[in-house]
């Protein structure tokens, strides 16, 4: 072959690659994307919805500031700005999530990607129609931009980004390709379409963006910042120019022409307000609040209606959980025996009226939980030698909480705790449960407010008649959200969410490499090679069954660590509204979606 026809076939085989890869308008995690290219609209939204009218919005909290996306501002950062659960009302991400499909994304500021088999890399196509408020294009440009501000002056998960790319460049007027290396996972480009907000180069200031304040951002989404009251209040007007108001991805959405958002101080003035009608939404989680709460005249006769969801999802865990940064939780031993100790019947029968199921695993309710199923062939090659070292039951799926019998001193319970301790080193002496120093077991629980404190108590109480010293401290909503940043804690009560499509979030949870970065989810620090390694196995599983049995081993280490005393779950979604305030018929595989609801009053 000569020289020449050598380097022509050469300059051939990219674009025999590119050819491959056709611009596609959805994307999914496992499979392929539900819906066609030709699809007008998500099946749980009221397509034919009339825009207009207000609604009220209440949250306990503060804020000072406009910029989540920081440490300092994400303190107390106003709710809306980047917040799928009001709709990303400022900014938003270049693909969108439909919430009837696991993890399924469709066009937002990109109108199409492209990526291979291998998912080595993915090009977003910009919407050549796409706008700033200020009536700029979105562009490329912008794109780049947003990950290497946020690479450098970002919080995490924002600032680890780009850690996985090779490149990043700009592809024709409108495309950006991420070429991506070895960190990279199959979840990624995912990631990078839905979980990362596209800012406007041309509107911010790189040297001060990390430095909080309430200035009035310039974004892309459906609604401006109409008036703002710092700490108390944010209004939000629709944007009758807003640029994507028909794509397939937005039609059902962002249908008021006004959203409030109102801060108060606690739970009991925001409820208070929805029962006066200043609040149209209240979403409930407390059972014995939405049994007894709703006497009021207007719930009586029917002006406030109650609704339950049941989503298909997995229930999630919520729980106390342990800073093992700290020494007295670093035994895995003394995190068990803790756990047993709790009186979870007692409380469930005192507090709740016994509504409430103990939560025995972090998918529970779902094929990918690993309670009630046991360890199959590919899990064990997949947890190998530290199968080994769990117990029996975590691998048959048998394995549950300590129980008891409901009397809020059951000794059989306490003996089997006493038992675990005296494993990890302590006795009892003199009613106080020391270490082989002679110091007294003793820690404090940071709480948040009133329900999180009366859970606290209760445990209190149990662990005091061990000799175990539980302090409680309730702190506002500012200085909670500062302690958990830094970790600063010794127990501490979250939630976390499970999906049907667990991937690079959890890494921010439980991951090695989130375990000492302020502002990371890992409120437990975790750093487990074993962990770190079922969470690269469920995040590079092409095969459907691959990746469920990585999910299920994940949650076997999980349980198996004991990092969190387990409390309950609901398995409903518990919301009441003033019955102006519509919705459409069906509520999607993820459970009710607010930004699809409408005023009533205008329709």
């Amino acid at each position: 072959m000569t020289l020449r026809r050598l380097l022509f076939s050469l300059c051939l085989l990219p674009l025999a690659t590119a050819a491959q890869a056709e611009p596609v308008h959805g994307i999914a995690m496992h499979g392929e994307p539900a819906l066609s290219s030709d699809y007008t609209h998500f099946p749980y939204v009221k397509p034919d919805v009339k825009k207009g009218g207000k609604v009220n919005y209440g949250v306990v909290g503060t804020f000072d500031a406009l910029n989540p996306f920081v440490l300092k501002g994400m303190r107390t950062t106003a709710r809306g700005v980047w917040d799928p659960e009001f709709g990303n009302l400022l900014y938003e991400p270049l693909m969108t999530r439909s919430a009837d499909e696991p993890f399924t994304l469709y066009g937002l500021l990109a109108e199409s990607v492209e990526w291979d088999a291998d998912r080595s890399y993915v090009q977003f196509n910009i919407n050549p129609q796409s706008r700033w408020h200020d009536g700029k294009p979105v562009t490329p440009d912008d794109v780049i931009f947003t990950f290497e501000l946020l690479r450098d002056k970002g919080r995490p998960p924002f600032n680890g980004r780009l850690t996985a790319v090779d490149k990043m460049e700009k592809v024709g007027e409108h495309g950006v390709k991420f070429t991506f290396n070895e960190k990279a996972n199959r979840e990624t480009p995912l990631i990078f379409a839905s979980a990362t907000p596209i800012l406007p180069k041309h509107a911010i200031d790189p040297a001060t963006f990390d430095q909080g304040g309430l200035a009035i951002p310039v974004g892309s989404g459906p609604y401006k910042i109409k008036e703002l009251k710092p700490g108390e209040k944010v209004t939000w007007a629709r944007d009758p120019d807003y640029w994507g108001k028909d794509l397939p991805s937005k039609v059902g959405f962002d249908n008021y022409d006004e959203i409030t958002v109102t801060y108060f101080l606690q739970e009991a003035t925001l409820f208070e307000a929805f029962k006066k009608g200043d609040i149209d939404i209240y979403p409930d989680g407390d059972a014995n609040h939405w049994q007894r709460a709703y006497d009021f005249p207007a719930a009586q006769n029917g002006d406030v209606v109650k609704e339950a969801f049941k989503p298909g999802l997995p229930a999630g865990m919520l729980g106390f959980v342990f800073n093992t940064r700290r020494p007295a939780f670093a035994d895995v031993k003394v995190r068990e025996a803790i756990n047993t100790a709790f009186d979870f019947e007692w409380l469930n029968k005192t507090l709740y009226g016994g509504v409430f199921t103990r939560t025995q695993s972090y998918w529970q309710n779902s094929t990918l939980g690993a309670y009630g199923n046991a360890a199959d062939d590919r899990e064990l090659a997949l947890l190998g030698a530290t199968k080994d070292a769990l117990p029996p039951e975590i691998l048959a799926g048998t394995y549950t909480q300590s129980a008891t019998d409901g009397s809020g001193g059951d000794r059989k319970a306490l003996g089997k705790a006493v038992k675990l301790f005296g494993e990890a080193g302590y006795k009892i002496q003199g009613g106080k449960m020391l270490d082989a120093s002679g110091n007294q077991l003793a820690f404090e629980v940071m709480t948040q407010n009133e329900g999180q404190e009366k859970m606290a108590l209760a445990f209190q109480r149990t662990l005091k008649l061990i000799g175990v010293d539980m302090a409680i401290r309730t702190v506002d909503d500012a200085q909670y959200q500062a302690r958990s940043n830094s970790f600063d804690y010794d127990m501490i009560i979250k939630a976390y969410t499970s999906s049907l499509s667990p991937g690079a979030e959890q890494v921010n949870r439980w991951g090695s490499v989130s375990r000492d970065a302020q502002g990371s989810f890992n409120y437990a620090g975790v750093a487990d090679p074993d962990i770190d390694r079922m969470m690269e196995a469920l995040l590079q599983a092409r095969d459907p069954a691959d990746f469920q049995a990585a999910v299920r081993a994940y949650d076997r280490l999980l349980v198996a660590g004991h990092y969190v005393v387990p409390l309950y779950h609901i398995g409903e979604q518990w919301v009441a509204r003033w019955k102006h305030i519509g919705r459409p018929e069906a509520a999607p595989l993820y459970g009710y979606q607010r930004p699809t609801w409408f005023d009533a009053r205008a329709q």
